[in-house]
């Protein structure tokens, strides 16, 4: 997309037939995804952009019933078949349930993205045992939940894509929560060790670590913090969920075929 508001569709790629004709395919076209938190912000974009690249996607939520239904109607929208389950991450029978739900109803899925995440805006110093445990265990302990059903299936077929959506404070020193920042940085970690496993089975595990954006989350960072990180990123301005999906498309399809236990930053600039 152009910094003018023009749009530019690069959701197709040219392939060359057997008689030297081009034929235009969809980056994820027969895939099977699952995006946990897929109701809201970068997860419901990628719900979406999943869906017009010719997946048929799945998601779990935590509270809004209506933003589920809203979810599924864009990804329907597309042509594209649609789950939602209102289970939590944390639930590990409950997320060995929904692979096993998915699998029944349109076979192992070939795609995972962990978005779901949660932040508190604390001091170190002030930060109580609750929130500490309710981020750490909401980030970290969802990887395992919700990873390891799928997993499974993925070595079964020895195909499949994992997305892990850290962030850039996982990276550098940067004004936000500690326990943010550590979860983060535990799934940086959880990345590139899973990367070497899944790579024997035919599985790709990659990372992308998100700037600001403007989501629930992004919007939980204080107001100084954001005017700051405007005047400093490149690009002047947080950034749409919808940008973030895009790459994520590409990341999880057969086109990124060679890429293992990468963690690329997304975020306008702001730590280059």
């Amino acid at each position: 997309m152009s910094e003018n508001g023009v749009l530019i569709n690069l959701s197709f790629s040219i392939s060359f037939n057997i008689d030297g004709e081009n034929s235009l395919s969809l980056l994820l076209e027969g895939k099977r995804a699952f995006v946990s938190g897929g109701t809201r912000g970068i997860g419901a974009a990628i719900c979406e952009v999943f869906a017009r690249e010719g997946a048929d996607v799945a998601f779990n939520y935590h509270a809004s019933d209506d933003l589920a239904d809203e979810v599924r109607a864009k990804i329907e929208a597309h042509g594209r078949r649609a789950l939602s389950f209102k289970v939590s991450v944390t639930d590990r029978y409950g997320m060995k349930h929904i692979a096993r739900e998915i699998k029944e109803a349109w076979g192992p899925v070939n795609v995972l993205v962990n978005n779901a995440a949660v932040n508190k805006g604390d001091n170190f110093a002030t930060t109580t045992d609750k929130s500490w445990d309710w981020v750490v265990d909401t980030n970290v302990g969802s990887l395992f939940a919700v990873t390891k059903p799928f997993y499974k299936q993925m070595i079964r077929e020895k195909a499949g894509s994992i997305l892990n959506i850290t962030s850039v404070g996982a990276i550098r020193s940067l004004p936000t929560s500690v326990h943010y920042a550590t979860s983060k940085a535990a799934m940086i970690g959880f990345t590139k060790c899973l990367s070497r496993e899944a790579a024997n089975f035919g599985i790709s595990v990659n990372a992308i670590a998100a700037g600001i954006f403007d989501t629930d989350l992004g919007h939980t960072l204080p107001e100084r913090l954001l005017q700051m990180h405007d005047f400093w990123v490149a690009k002047g301005r947080v950034g749409r969920p919808e940008e973030l999906a895009e790459y994520a498309a590409f990341m999880t399809s057969d086109r990124n075929s060679f890429m293992s236990g990468e963690v690329v930053i997304v975020d306008g600039g702001a730590i280059t």
